[in-house]
Parts: structure tokens; sequence; C-alpha cells
């Protein structure tokens, strides 16, 4: 619930970014560290997608030890991957293997356009985790012919047969999440976090029935199991060692066993050892104690995220999908960032939000930018550009919150970035010359208030449910546009001045409120296809705060909506005005979440949310389709290479880059595939072998 993929950055670093539009070759050497002026930070462009590369600047400043528990867990994030892949469709690993294999071993024509179709088909797969893609949710449609991919299959000695080979070409098993209720939570929506015949009723009745032992700390039950029927009864399939993904799962605890053995303190140690304790049990009173035990974990320069976490991929809002990131604290960043930290509790006390709904003493939460190492699962190539953890709210209440913004992330979009697109769709130069001078700084800000203000403040009514519970599927939505708002009214707020943020509030307010606006209203539409209504809830919840000031405003003209030369412009006047609405708005939104208003938050998604101005949408496309950039980025990670002695001891650790795309998904499915077929029957001739 509280993975920022992007606030404001949406607005120039993903959506207004105009990369370099050549596609850089590098398939034939791999790239060790360089400095940013050197470093080639676009690896590959197809269809929607760009490939791009991140730095770990500092690496060599670590101690071995440290460099020793940074690999560690890297290796156990990796180790998980295949459960994001099943955890995304059933058929997924399935289909992988059978694309990969094809990839490897066949020895036709290579340079026409069929092949060429197959391999973008192939590569779009490997971004998404799966067939569906990973933002619009729909599923992918291969541009080659069945009888093209037939031949593929035949030439390869490839098996792929009934419904994994089917649903490829069907209209089957459309939407990976479908959020329409009309449609059925479940029934529509082909994630693999249920049985195939268990109903969204079936869901809500079950954990309705589930107490936790102490109600003032709910369990987040659901958070690691599947959900399927068993002679007719509801049952959890626990995601654990011995239990459902536990192959994989034992890989990841073996590497953390490793990462425990060179913790850098007792208490990173300890929360380490309860991680273990949780994938070995799947016990939930053990993943509370652990995140307990991770967020007092403050002290050292290595964290990490790892385990089964954001739920915006269960429509029902109650499953975690598997993720890893692994951090290294950026130590000048945090410093000037943890001015925010500091001062959360005059942020919390002077936030437009009714008396009753705030905090009296905003515990524990922590900012820190940090360099990222490793990404896995849910967390790649897609990557977050901050997060906020953990979830539950009694534990944030209580012992606080970690906030960390991925820094090398945010250099990396931006090394890579251009402005073209911000010139098509601002409005005026005045527009422009704004965000060019502050909107770095204001993405960064916004970052730092969304995650370090806007998840950790408010508070629910004594007596209210998890907003899982009483939101249901607009929960995520509802919490992130929570967010959201509590950045942008902060952002125009001359308390940033006097903490030495920026040396102009309102400036920076400007830039920032013009990119939000626009990219809610019309530039984020590129990532959908005509017809489509909005699905994403980050995409969702940018919408439905835009369109909602932009309609309460139009009496008093606080934002123009402006047609100029046959192109569509929207013109903010009055960022006072704008600045208060928000604050209404944000006010309203926490309300919501307090009192657990499902029908307020229905209203309030559905009516400004979900769909899209047809007319707009064809405009926003058609002006789009001059820029060869596409509008979605993602990365290949750095791969760190262990040298060892003749005991076996790591020596070094080095920092490479992968040569392509393509070159690293082959390699993880070398080296870290523990649920598919192929590996298990290995496995068993091993086993088998020694006994």
């Amino acid at each position: 619930m509280n993975k920022i993929v992007s606030t404001c950055l949406l607005a120039t670093a993903l959506t207004f970014v105009s990369c370099n539009e050549d596609k850089k070759d590098t398939a034939d050497k791999a790239q060790t560290e360089k400095t940013s002026e050197d470093f080639d930070f676009q690896a590959d462009e197809f269809a929607d997608l760009k490939i791009l590369r991140y730095q770990i600047p500092g690496w060599e400043n670590l101690s071995l030890k440290e460099q020793k528990l940074v690999y560690y867990l890297t290796q156990a994030g990796l180790s998980g991957r295949d459960i994001i892949w099943d955890q995304n469709y059933r058929h997924n690993l399935k289909i992988r293997g059978a694309l990969e294999n094809i990839y490897a071993n066949y020895e036709g024509e290579k340079s026409g356009d069929d092949w060429d179709t197959f391999e973008t088909y192939l590569k779009r797969v490997w971004f998404s985790n799966g067939i569906h893609h990973h933002y619009s949710n729909a599923k992918l449609k291969p541009e080659f012919s069945k009888e093209y991919f037939d031949t593929l299959l035949k030439e390869t000695n490839t098996d792929l047969t009934g419904e994994a080979y089917e649903v490829i070409f069907s209209e089957k098993d459309a939407k990976k999440v479908n959020l329409n209720e009309a449609d059925g939570l479940l029934k529509g929506s082909a994630i693999n976090m249920y049985g195939a015949d268990v109903t969204a009723d079936e869901v809500d009745a079950f954990y309705a029935n589930k107490k936790s032992p102490n109600p003032e700390k709910p369990l987040a039950y659901g958070i690691n199991t599947k959900l399927v029927k068993e002679n007719g009864k509801l049952v959890e399939k626990v995601y654990k060692s011995g239990g459902l993904y536990g192959d994989a799962i034992d890989e990841i605890i073996k590497w953390l066993e490793k990462a425990k053995g060179v913790a850098e303190n007792e208490k990173q140690a300890n929360a380490l050892g309860l991680l273990i304790d949780y994938y070995n049990t799947g016990d939930l009173q053990t993943w509370d104690e652990y995140n307990v035990a991770w967020v007092e974990a403050t002290e050292g320069n290595i964290d990490y995220i790892n385990s089964f976490i954001e739920v915006y991929n269960d429509p029902k809002g109650y499953t975690g999908s598997y993720e890893s990131i692994v951090q290294i604290k950026d130590f000048d960043m945090s410093a000037k960032m943890s001015k925010v930290e500091q001062n959360v509790q005059w942020f919390e006390d002077n936030s437009p939000i009714m008396d009753e709904h705030k905090k009296d003493s905003v515990v524990g939460v922590t900012y820190k930018t940090v360099i990222v190492a490793g990404e896995s699962g849910d967390a790649a190539p897609s990557t977050p550009i901050g997060v906020n953890l953990p979830n539950s709210s009694w534990i944030r209440k209580q012992h606080g919150s970690k906030s960390v913004s991925l820094g090398n992330i945010i250099n990396a979009y931006e090394n890579a970035g251009g402005t073209n697109k911000l010139k098509e769709f601002a409005h005026d130069e005045e527009e422009i010359a704004l965000s060019e001078k502050y909107g770095n700084q204001a993405d960064k800000l916004h970052t730092a208030l969304h995650e370090v203000v806007g998840h950790a403040s408010g508070q629910l009514n004594k007596g209210v449910g998890t907003t899982k519970e009483t939101l249901k599927s607009y929960a995520s939505t509802m919490e992130e546009g929570r967010a959201d708002l509590v950045g942008l009214y902060y952002l125009m707020d001359p308390k940033l001045e006097e903490l030495g943020l920026t040396d102009n509030s309102e400036e920076l307010g400007k830039a920032a409120y013009n990119d939000y606006i626009r990219n809610g209203l019309m530039t984020q539409l590129v990532r959908l296809e005509p017809g489509e209504d909005v699905e994403e809830a980050h995409m969702r919840n940018r919408q439905w705060v835009s369109a909602w000031v932009f309609e309460k405003g139009k009496d008093e003209g606080v934002i123009e909506k402006v047609e100029k030369e046959g192109k569509t412009y929207y013109d903010i006047k009055d960022y006072q005005k704008l600045r208060e609405l928000f604050g209404e708005l944000l006010k309203e939104t926490q309300r919501i979440k307090s009192e657990g208003d499902y029908e307020a938050a229905k209203n309030l998604v559905e009516n400004y949310g979900v769909k899209v101005d047809q007319k707009i949408h064809k405009e926003v496309l058609d002006r789009n389709a001059k820029f060869k950039s596409a509008p979605y980025s993602g990365f290949i990670n750095p791969v760190l290479v262990a040298e060892m002695d003749e005991k076996e001891e790591i020596t070094a650790i080095k920092v490479t880059q992968p040569a392509s795309f393509e070159e690293q998904m082959m390699m993880y499915s070398k080296n870290y595939s523990f649920l598919t077929e192929k590996k298990k029957a290995k496995k068993e001739e091993t086993a088998e072998a020694e006994m």
C-alpha cells in the first residue's frame, strides 16, 4: 500500500521524459561502473518500454563485511523471483520456460519481422513478470501468428500444450487484476492468489471470521496465503518452507542465514532471525514481531525489504506480492532530507484534516535516501522510487515506520531524460521554465512528504477496521491519493524554505502543481489503450485528485481548460486557491479513511478516477505519437560478482553491469528458477543420486 511508483516524478521522469531515441547497442560487452558522465544509462527500448541501468555509487567505500551483507541479501531476493511469476498468473512459469527454450535453441532465421515480434513479446513478458502488462494489467498480445509460434515450438522441441498454450492467443484471462465489481473482482481477475472456484463473497466471509488474539493489534490475515477449496471447504495454502513456494523460500532462507551471520549489529541480526522464523513457519504473529524489530533496527548502513508485502495485485487486498529491495544508505542526501523527518509532528499539527483525525504524537518515522543495490519480485524490472513500510497501522502508530527514497534510481531516470514532452504538453513558456528549474527538486520533496508525512499522518476512529476491510478494492488508491495530497498541500508552504529545503516554496509549489495536474488529467493517458478505463491504483489516484480539484475550482476559474491551435492545455490561474482545494480534498479523504466510509470512497474514485475522456485520450495519443521514447521505464540490476579464495571464502565483490536485458533475464532463469518443473526434476535427480 505504501510503495510510491511515482508522484510528481512521473510527470517529469516517466511521462514527460524524452530519452535518447536511438536504441543503445550494448550486447557485445559488459559495462563496469563508470562516472555518471560516461555511464550508459539506457540499455534497450522496445514496444512501450525503456530498459535503464543504475549505478551503485560508493560501493568501494563499504567494508568487505558490508559488501557481503549486501551480496547475501540480493541473492536472497533473487531466489524468490519465481514466486511473483506464479502469483501473477498460474501458467506464467510454463509459458516463460517455453519462450526461453525457443529463444535459446532456435536455429532458424532471426533477422525477419516474425522473429523480431517473438523477441519483443518475450521481452515484454520478462518485464511484466508474466503475460499481463505490468501497469495496465491487460494481457499482452503477440504480434506473431499462431502458425509461426507452432513452427518455433516444433523446431526447438518445446513442449507447451493445453490452456497454457491457448491462452497466449485467446481472450481468456484478459485482465490480471480487475477492479470493476460488475465483472467480479475475482472472476474477472487472472491473478493466481485464490483458487479458481473461490468467490469474492467467500473471501470476505472467510476473513470476517478470522479474529485476532488482540483486536488492538490486528494480524495481517491472508498476507502470505492462497485461499483455495478442498472438498468444498475453504483452506489457506501458506507461503512457507514446506508449504506453497517452499522450494524458493528454502533458498531465500539459506541466503538470509548467511546475511544474519554478517549483520551490522544485534538489532539487525534479530530482525533477520525473525524474518527467517516467519519464512519457516508462516506465522502471522512472527510477521508482526519481525516488522516491529525491522522498523526499530535503524542503525547501520545496509537495509532491505523482503517478503510478501504490497497488496495491489490482490483485487480483495489481502495477499502480498513477493518483492525484495536491498539498500545502502546515501549519507549526504539522507542528512539533508532528515529535516522532513524531524519536523513530521509540525506537519501533522498544521494539516487541514479534522483535529480528531490527527495523531497527538507521530512516532518513529525515519527517512533516508538510499542507494539501491538489487531488486527482485514485484520491485523489478519496474521499480518504485520510494517506499514507506510497514503497512500495519498499529505498528506504524506504536513503533513508527521507515521511509526511503531510492536516490540512484531517481538519478538514473534524470540522466536518461529530457524535456521534449514537457514542451509539447505545457501551456506556456513560464510553465516550462518552472518545471525545468524546480521540477526535480519538487519531485524529491513530494516523494519525501508523501512517504514520511503522508503515509504516517492521520489515524482511524476507534473501532474502525483496517482500510482493506472498510474501503475494500478502493483502499490502495485512496491511501496513495491521501499521501499525494499531503505532499501537494505542503509543497507550497513557506515551512519548506524555513527548513532550508528550497529557496522559493511558492515557485517550487507552482512547478509541482503544474506537473501534477497536467499528468493527472492528460499525459498519464499515454499508458492506456483507446477505450480503456483507468485501473492501476496510482493512475486512479492522480486522476481523481486532479479531476476533483478541477471541477470544484471551475466557478472561480482556478484551473482553465484551454484550447490553442487545436490542442488542449490545463492552465492554473490561482495556485493558492488550488492549494486550498487540495487541503479540502485531503480533509475529506482522511475522513473517509478514519471513518471507513466505503460509499464515499467508491463515489470519489468511480466518479473522478476511472472513466477517461475519450476525446482527450485520443488527442494525447496523437500528440505523443511523434515521440519515439516509450512511456514506461524499468531497470536491469547491476551484477555483484563474488571472488573466492581456495577455501571458497569471499575475498572481494565487484560490481559489473549486464551486457543486455536479454542476458540478465536468461541468467536469472538459469540461476534462480526454483519453482519450474525443470528445476524440480533436477532437484529430484540430485536427491536420488545422493541416496
